[in-house]
């Protein structure tokens, strides 16, 4: 193992590890919006809203995140639409995301109870008011272990954004590999920094599901 090697590559390291952050969080931030609003959607039940909602489901979730960058960054450019490298990772990994989030945010809202709502509305609040105070913060704080782990699978499914010649930390690894065959170097330092980046937020995960379990959010009885 060259260690002096490994040194001399920690710079390009964590530049890729900053670059695979920021668009993990853009990715993430933005899925979780889609998610919400594709749940609330197919909760509320609008007919054409919600089969669209259901087709863009089932699409993302069927189709690698692989394909739908090269169809990003390889296809759009045949239609005479250009993205960048970053754009198109941002939008392919909401693209993927989102579905995932809306799922976790649905199964949060089926939780609530029914007679819930009715309550809510028989004291005078409006379907928006009951929406905003009373299921939606339990329907979120039921769904905490869905959206960490889906949160945990985005930041994962960055290693493949390298296919749009995005400079993140696969594409750091990859490169150092075809320029100096140091193999065992560079996939020593991928699997590091990944450690450094999700070992935190798994952590932070956790202790987010035990405050909520020790709250007792989402158990209405």
């Amino acid at each position: 193992m060259d260690i002096e090697f490994m040194i001399n590559c920690l710079p390009m390291y964590v530049q890729a590890a900053w670059l695979t952050l920021r668009i993990a969080s853009a990715g993430i931030a933005l899925a979780l919006g889609a998610g919400l609003i594709c749940a609330l959607v197919r909760s509320a039940k609008i007919p054409v809203a919600s089969f669209i909602v259901s087709a863009y489901i089932e699409l993302s979730r069927n189709t690698p995140l692989l394909v739908q960058l090269f169809l990003l960054y390889f296809g759009l450019p045949k239609a005479g639409v250009y993205l960048s490298s970053q754009m198109c990772a941002i939008i392919g990994l909401v693209f993927l995301g989102g579905s995932y989030m809306a799922e976790a945010f649905r199964s949060g809202l089926e939780s609530v109870d029914k007679a819930q709502r009715e309550s809510a509305e028989s004291l005078g609040l409006t379907k928006f008011q009951t929406a905003i105070y009373v299921v939606l913060p339990q329907a979120i704080s039921v769904s905490v272990p869905a959206l960490a782990a889906n949160v945990i699978f985005m930041i994962k499914e960055t290693s493949v954004f390298s296919v749009v010649a995005l400079a993140d930390l696969m594409f750091v690894a990859k490169d150092l590999i075809g320029m100096y065959y140091k193999t065992n170097e560079a996939l020593t330092l991928l699997v590091g920094f990944y450690l450094l980046i999700l070992l935190p937020v798994s952590a932070l995960a956790a202790w987010l599901e035990r405050r909520v379990r020790y709250a007792g959010f989402g158990n209405p009885a």
